[in-house]
């Protein structure tokens, strides 16, 4: 809940003053503050400034793999001969799949 620092506290006289009916009142009101919200419903609502990428292309330069580089066996991915772990029958296994 927020506190509004500026405003007047109350002092002992004012809390006498409070009625035990509003008392009851506030104590089981406590769930009240609570809010069931969908959180997929709140993201739908929810668009950043200039992120719509609709009409954008990728335009990516992909490069054949090189003499110094290798694909792992197990992630599929290229690397650079310092990262290869081990090659066992022809296999190579970057250091990042043998850990």
């Amino acid at each position: 809940m927020a506190t509004d620092y500026d405003a007047p506290r109350k002092n002992d006289e004012d809390v006498e003053q409070d009625s035990i009916q509003e008392l009851q009142a506030r104590r089981s009101d406590k769930s009240s503050g609570v809010v069931d919200e969908d959180e997929t419903e709140a993201a739908e609502g929810f668009e950043l400034p200039g992120a719509d990428l609709s009409g954008e292309e990728l335009a990516v330069r992909v490069l054949p793999r090189q003499a110094d580089e290798f694909t792992c066996t197990s992630c599929f991915l290229v690397h650079h001969r310092s990262q290869l772990a081990y090659e066992k029958n022809g296999q190579m296994i970057c250091s990042e799949c043998a850990a």
